[in-house]
């Protein structure tokens, strides 16, 4: 073998070890392919593309967090179920469940749908949740939807801009809230879910851009004039 070839692969082989490669691997069962919303999903997405949508959309998660390797969550194995249940899609622990009935009852393009939820859910497994201490229920879910707003996939069926009661009301009204906050200061949400990897604060705002959450929201809300 050539010397320098040797040297490389033998220098390659000490940084695998050094820094071991996080692959992680991603599956998806259709457990409802009995039913109207199961075929569905094969004939209109299928097995092999959405277990390629599970890895672009955790690609596109880790870019959008700014993460690398060391930096994203420590998991492995993600895999996604499509079944009968009572919600449109959950996850819990690196599971992400479909709801088969939602899909086959779906009326509009069930491909993009799909293609969206897998992004919002894909965020549940990869973003941080400051260790369950007191975090907004409805920041959490208005991370995932700003992921998938960020992806150019929110749908026809969404709220506006502008909506909505509260910041922390949750999905849409505070996707879009969030992405405001990051026009302000780009790579807002990043930071922000990096911090709240340990714990959470509403504080988090004022150390970002200088301003507290209600004066985001209010400022926000004037601008596109639906106080």
């Amino acid at each position: 073998m050539n010397l320098v070839l040797l040297v490389f692969s033998y220098c390659l082989l000490i940084l695998v070890a050094i820094n071991p490669v996080r692959a992680v691997e991603f599956h998806v069962i259709n457990n409802a392919i009995g039913t109207a919303g199961g075929l569905r999903f094969e004939n209109e997405i299928g097995h092999l593309y959405a277990v390629y949508l599970l890895d672009l959309a955790s690609n596109f998660i880790w870019q959008t967090f700014q993460q690398d390797e060391n930096e994203r969550q420590d998991i492995k194995e993600v895999s996604m179920t499509v079944e009968t249940m009572e919600w449109i899609a959950d996850t819990e622990n690196a599971k992400i469940s479909l709801n088969s009935d939602y899909i086959g009852n779906y009326s509009g393009d069930v491909r993009f749908e799909v293609i969206g939820i897998i992004y919002h859910e894909a965020t549940h497994v990869w973003q941080w949740n400051g260790n369950n201490h007191d975090v907004p229920e409805g920041l959490i879910e208005g991370i995932a939807d700003y992921v998938r707003l960020k992806a150019g996939l929110a749908p026809p069926h969404w709220a506006k801009k502008g909506s909505g009661k509260k910041w922390d009301e949750g999905y849409t009204v505070t996707a879009y809230f969030l992405d405001y906050c990051d026009e302000l200061k780009s790579g807002f949400v990043a930071s922000l879910n990096c911090l709240m990897k340990d714990n959470y604060s509403d504080e988090y705002f004022v150390q970002l851009l200088g301003k507290t959450v209600d004066e985001l929201w209010m400022a926000y809300k004037n601008k596109y004039g639906s106080v």
